[in-house]
């Protein structure tokens, strides 16, 4: 059996996940395959961001999410289709769900999106440490301001452009602290612990189920 036979059977066959070890594949990575296996890790990644999303205004943490962290764990482990599909559903999912879907669902789902695919070049040669995550997100973060806070505004709802850049600041400073608190900390984690874990692929929820 050749290897492309070996990858049909694997996904033809959930019971026998043994059959191919895409992670000892370079060339398998990244594919539809590889990508699919890892279904449960982005519905964790996902959950984790809607409740903190639900908890955050009691805990007066506006403008604070830690999507972006699992997004660019995300993206290194299994590469730019997922880290941009993960962060653009996860953003019109959570605005389905807490009610406030509008023009700008689309236009943040889209720049998050661009976000998750930048970010899985960036980090495709670069280990995952905390350092480099914190890096990334800093550059994500400003760009998705920048999209979202400062061009958005003026281009289609008219806001005067000067007050489109001085309003955006504080709400620029609050993201950058939240998305690099959750860089440092949750993004190394994330990535080692769940988005690297065999446990955690899907192969391995059929067999125990």
């Amino acid at each position: 059996m050749n290897l492309s036979q070996s990858i049909i059977a694997c996904t033809h066959n959930v019971y026998k996940p043994r059959c191919v070890d895409y992670q000892l594949i370079p060339h398998m990575k990244h594919t539809l395959v590889h990508s699919l296996v890892g279904v449960p890790k982005y519905i964790a990644g996902f959950l984790f961001t809607l409740v903190f999303r639900l908890l955050s205004p009691f805990l007066g943490l506006w403008n604070v999410s830690p999507l972006m962290a699992t997004e660019l764990a995300g993206s290194k482990a299994y590469g730019p289709w997922v880290g941009g599909l993960y962060g653009a559903l996860s953003i019109v999912l959570l605005d389905i769900i807490v009610g406030r879907t509008g023009s700008w669902t689309f236009i943040t789902a889209i720049t998050y999106g661009v976000v998750g695919v930048w970010g899985s070049y960036f980090l495709k040669n670069r280990s995952a440490s905390a350092m480099n995550f914190v890096v990334a997100s800093i550059v994500g973060t400003l760009f998705f301001d920048l999209v979202t806070g400062v061009l958005m505004g003026p281009l289609l709802y008219h806001q005067p452009w000067i007050e489109a850049i001085v309003g955006q600041i504080p709400f620029t400073l609050r993201h950058l602290a939240g998305n690099t608190f959750f860089a440092l900390v949750l993004a190394p984690w994330f990535y080692t612990k769940i988005m690297e874990n065999p446990k955690w692929e899907l192969s391995r929820f059929f067999k125990t189920a």
